[in-house]
């Protein structure tokens, strides 16, 4: 008799949760974005929120919460009410490097999440100015054996993703380069057109326009080739080895009813394969790509254990 009550009981739990699922969204929906409004998760945000709003029939209102690397907005949507109606888009720093970049993590990337699905990838670029001595990693390591004091890189900060691509150049190929930190890509694009750095590494979206209009040449993508730059080779087309993508994804607090993940993760692979929004997504340096959510967050758990592998070679604390 107990056995089957507790049957029923979770028969009852489902056909509700289900139903729920079928009602769902009954009202608007927030998308809670750790980014600063006008930036590329914003405007990625704001893509997706538009769709969503015209295939869900209900208005997704997007919210940004800026601050300490995405963790602020991130933790918020950790906290929230696991019904569906809090959603959000996280990138490398968010929920994969951020177990290495900050001590006090107020959130777990893997168990406090439930991924929706891989929205695409942007990769990170390796740039300098048209007259540096080297056109790809082979040449910047000799280049770099040849001078007794290493070669300056700069990225957007200690412990961003630029950052950790330096740094598998240093621990994987051994080059001879020291990081230098900016507060912005625009600023390290800017000097190094100037001559002020040798190196830079940018994200893609911000180094794209600045490659094409000829004003500094690319080296290398980290990690993985792009679709947007077919000519620059990536890492390990030269020789690195280290083969890890660099995601953006949708994820809810983790406990959302399954059948609304479902119903979620469903629209999210349609609306990437529409033409509009994959050329959207292109013009941030952003390769539409859906991978499902459990694939997903098994990508997710192994990243974190590579990039985690770079930060301790790399000396990297976290603060």
């Amino acid at each position: 008799m107990r056995n089957i009550l507790s049957t029923l009981l979770l028969s009852s739990l489902f056909l509700a949760s289900a139903a729920a699922a079928n009602d769902y969204p009954t009202h608007p929906i927030r998308m809670l974005l750790p980014f600063s409004a006008g930036g590329g998760g914003d405007t990625l945000g704001r893509v997706l929120a538009a769709r969503f709003s015209e295939e869900l029939k209900q208005p997704v209102v997007v919210e940004n919460k800026p601050g300490a690397g995405g963790t602020i907005g991130i933790n918020a949507v950790a906290k929230s009410a696991a019904d569906g109606y809090t959603i959000t888009i996280g990138g490398m720093t968010t929920h994969v490097l951020s177990p290495s970049v900050y001590r006090d993590l107020p959130y777990d990337p893997v168990k406090d999440f439930t991924s929706i699905g891989a929205i695409g990838t942007s990769p990170i670029i390796i740039i300098a100015a048209n007259d540096f001595p080297a056109n790809n990693l082979a040449e910047l390591k000799k280049l770099a054996d040849s001078k007794a004091e290493p070669i300056q890189y700069a990225s957007w900060g200690m412990g961003s993703t630029g950052h950790f691509c330096g740094e598998v150049l240093v621990h994987k190929s051994h080059l001879k380069l020291q990081h230098v930190p900016y507060k912005g890509t625009t600023q390290v694009v800017t000097d190094v057109i100037g001559g002020h750095v040798s190196v830079g590494i940018v994200d893609i979206a911000t180094g794209l326009p600045f490659v094409r209009d000829g004003k500094v040449k690319a080296l290398a993508v980290c990690t993985r080739r792009a679709s947007s730059l077919p000519d620059v080779a990536s890492y390990p087309e030269q020789g690195v080895d280290f083969d890890r993508e660099l995601n953006w994804a949708m994820y809810v607090p983790a406990g959302t009813p399954q059948p609304i993940v479902n119903k979620l993760s469903t629209l999210l692979e349609k609306v990437l394969q529409e033409p509009e929004v994959v050329k959207k997504l292109l013009t941030l340096g952003i390769t539409a790509r859906y991978i499902a959510g459990p694939t997903h967050e098994k990508a997710n758990v192994e990243d974190i254990a590579a990039w985690k592998a770079i930060a301790v070679e790399a000396g990297i604390q976290p603060q």
